[in-house]
């Protein structure tokens, strides 16, 4: 019976907790179907008079969102990509190989964690600019395949708790060091691999400063900088921006909900041994 209610006192604790975070969502999506005239009405309403459905379809054709989305794609699926391969990479040298300075250097990789982006952003748009990168996509993209260092990091604390004798059965078995990697190495990390593709989609789809940092021409803009265009000088399109934010947040809602068990296993792999 105690046990009964704990749960049941629990369950009802989450449940109001999971609806107070919902209720930025819920407000985003009834205020996308209100007509105009009722988004700043006092006392405001949570629910529209009438529904208008037809507003994601007018605020995702008052702007080429379609070339936007294309881009957005471009960008994520490479930058997901590059990092798994380079940061598989690197963990699987900085976990495996023995060579002086190897500890130095992985102490450097994780010191550049805390420095905030805000500082190398300048350096590194002249450094872009200098590449000829600037008002083109392999600014966002380029630099993922150099790989990051918590991902790095990550994947190493798991490739380290793997015990050493799968590599000395596979070179008994005549397989080479690249072999070794992607044929034992790559399929064990696998839920850390899915843990570090969630993370980066999420981060790159959402990612705002840094388009509008490297892009100028609207033909290279991707989702979020199409966003923001419906915040003008003197007003703002609130069904618009409701609108488009709802169509944008399904792909990386759809994700979490398919990956959420895997995150977990990803999260559990790379905790401290």
């Amino acid at each position: 019976m105690q046990k009964g209610l704990h749960k049941f006192f629990v369950y009802t604790l989450l449940i109001l907790l999971s609806m107070l975070f919902l209720a930025p969502f819920i407000w985003m999506v009834t205020t996308a179907l209100k007509a105009p005239d009722e988004l700043y009405q006092y006392p405001p309403k949570l629910l529209p008079s009438t529904w208008h459905f037809e507003n994601f379809l007018n605020a995702w054709n008052s702007q080429p969102f379609n070339l936007y989305l294309v881009n957005s794609l471009i960008v994520t699926i490479l930058t997901t990509i590059g990092q798994i391969i380079s940061s598989t990479l690197v963990a699987y040298g900085f976990a495996r190989f023995k060579f002086k300075g190897r500890d130095f250097l992985f102490i450097i990789l994780l010191a550049t964690m805390m420095i905030p982006w805000d500082v190398t952003m300048i350096p590194q748009y002249m450094a872009f600019n200098m590449f000829g990168w600037i008002n083109s996509l392999k600014a966002l993209i380029i630099p993922s395949w150099f790989g990051s260092a918590f991902y790095i990091f990550l994947l190493r604390q798991f490739i380290m708790s793997i015990p050493k004798e799968l590599d000395e059965a596979a070179r008994m078995d005549g397989a080479n060091v690249f072999q070794i990697y992607y044929k034992i190495y790559l399929p064990l990390v696998w839920p850390v691999i899915v843990l570090i593709a969630v993370f980066n989609i999420l981060g790159t789809w959402n990612d705002y400063l840094g388009p509008l940092i490297f892009l100028n021409d609207q033909s290279k803009y991707t989702l979020t900088l199409g966003l923001a265009q419906f915040k003008g000088v003197h007003d703002v399109d609130t069904n618009g921006i409701m609108a488009v934010t709802f169509l944008i947040s399904i792909v990386p809602l759809i994700l979490f909900f398919l990956a959420q068990k895997k995150i977990v296993e990803g999260v559990q792999s790379t905790s401290l041994k």
